[in-house]
């Protein structure tokens, strides 16, 4: 058996032993490209691992390995014969089961969609085709990508890798985030709408980017909210969501979007904010000492770091009454819950269905609202480069006490996406990394930006990874 461990540490899988790390995509990378380690012997090595693991973490809900095969076959005679693609060539990634595969069901989580299968490959997974990577499956999620705990009642909750019993992985990107924490693939996509890469990356103690709406295409993603959804990497580093992000965002070149800090991280120059309006209200101490303590260190890197109260906000979260969200999945899956109600995760039917109660005007007048506050808040924010903040209040909780009742899982699955449902609504870019543990359970520290300002993000956090070891 193949055994990788260059990187970037190892990732505990508890009850299991060690689990090989796979290392970054740049060392995979450079052992692809000098042929120390061929496409075919890691994308074996991938798909042994997940025959071996995933019956325990249920990350993957099915594995393409003839697709797989034949891709990583094709990637090493180009790379033998002196045909790079880029940094990606060869490498086995995943994708959320929201993402078209060609010949393979679009399952949304849910087994209503088992025979939904597509004709054709994702725009996003057409890019990653075209930049020689290896498609080795799809991942499980929460079903309709709707919830910020990570639970599928329907076809599996996956096992959040940094403990030894069942707690919450973080959704809805949720397999994706367990299959890189637990070394079984070193990149796999998300969705994010509300929070779905940054809290489970949080979660699972890695990285999420969370990108602007548009800037990687969603033709071939099933949707959950067309307003809201984006598209973006779940990785072990900022340096791999960049390497990942150039390969798949429209109309760019393949080079990454982020300055080389890896020799020197300087941040001098930048200025920073914690936004204290709420972010860390009733936030659990071990999550607000780490988050702070991060500030810290980007403090020491160069960048100034302040405080900033932006009271406006106050009013996005009141605003999230509006269920738009809700109100755009139940078009979407009015099928499902007027004729298969009973059939659904029956906490994603009782939730969505509160869509169809809203009215048009006051979807508008919701997202009008979210226009106005995020030019107030950009005028305060004028000549901060990003804002610093806890990816979640609370860290990953046991599944039981998350699931225990409807109430209670409203309750946590609030508390999961309060922090990052916010730049959902105002059109930020955002980026999850760990910055420290509770109890084991790691801790994210979110950072954001404007539109369209991912190079921001992850210089930043690929910086502060450097720094911190």
């Amino acid at each position: 058996m193949l055994h990788l461990t260059a990187g970037v540490g190892n990732v505990r899988s508890a009850g299991v032993g060690h689990v090989d790390d796979l290392g970054d995509l740049a060392t995979l990378s450079g052992l692809l490209h000098r042929r120390e380690l061929s496409p075919v012997e890691l994308t074996n090595h991938v798909l042994d691992r997940i025959d071996e693991q995933n019956p325990r973490l249920h990350a993957f809900i099915g594995v393409t390995r003839e697709r797989a095969l034949a891709e990583a076959a094709h990637a090493e005679r180009e790379l033998a014969a002196g045909e790079s693609r880029g940094p990606l060539h060869g490498i086995p990634y995943a994708v959320k089961d929201l993402f078209d595969v060609a010949g393979e069901p679009t399952g949304a989580g849910s087994h209503l969609l088992a025979d939904n299968v597509a004709t054709a490959d994702a725009a996003v997974v057409r890019r990653l085709a075209d930049a020689g990577m290896v498609l080795v499956g799809k991942t499980h999620t929460v079903q309709f990508a709707f919830g910020g705990a990570g639970i599928n009642h329907d076809t599996a909750t996956p096992h959040n890798p940094c403990m030894t019993d069942p707690y919450v992985p973080g959704g809805s990107s949720s397999g994706s985030a367990v299959a890189v924490a637990a070394g079984l693939v070193p990149l796999a996509l998300g969705s994010d709408t509300s929070g779905s890469v940054r809290i489970p990356a949080a979660l699972c103690g890695i990285t999420g980017l969370k990108t602007t709406v548009g800037r990687v295409s969603r033709d071939g993603v099933y949707p959950l909210s067309p307003a809201l959804d984006s598209v973006g990497p779940l990785t072990r580093t900022a340096a791999d969501s960049a390497l990942a992000f150039a390969a798949m965002r429209e109309g760019a070149s393949r080079q990454p979007e982020t300055s080389d800090v890896s020799a020197a991280p300087d941040l001098t120059g930048m200025r920073l904010a914690f936004v204290e309006t709420f972010f860390f209200d009733d936030a659990d101490p071990d999550v607000v000492t780490a988050v702070r303590a991060a500030g810290d260190v980007l403090n020491a890197l160069g960048a100034e770091v302040v405080s900033i109260e932006a009271p406006e906000l106050h009013e996005v979260l009141a605003g999230l009454r509006a269920r738009t969200v809700q109100a755009e999945g139940y078009a979407i899956n009015r099928t499902f819950l007027e004729r298969h109600f009973d059939e659904l995760d029956p906490v994603v039917a009782h939730r969505m269905a509160d869509g169809r109660e809203l009215l048009a005007i006051d979807f508008v007048e919701a997202h009008e609202a979210w226009k106005r506050i995020g030019h107030t808040f950009a005028e305060r924010t004028a000549g901060i480069d990003a804002w610093l903040a806890p990816t979640t209040m609370i860290p990953a909780l046991p599944v039981a006490d998350v699931d225990a009742d409807l109430d209670t899982y409203l309750r946590f699955n609030g508390q999961y996406l309060r922090n990052t449902s916010i730049g959902n609504r105002l059109e930020w870019c955002g980026l999850s990394v760990p910055c420290g543990e509770s109890d084991g359970r790691p801790i994210g520290l979110m950072i954001q930006a404007p539109a369209d300002h991912e190079h921001v993000v992850l210089r930043i956090g690929e910086a502060y990874q450097h720094a911190s070891g």
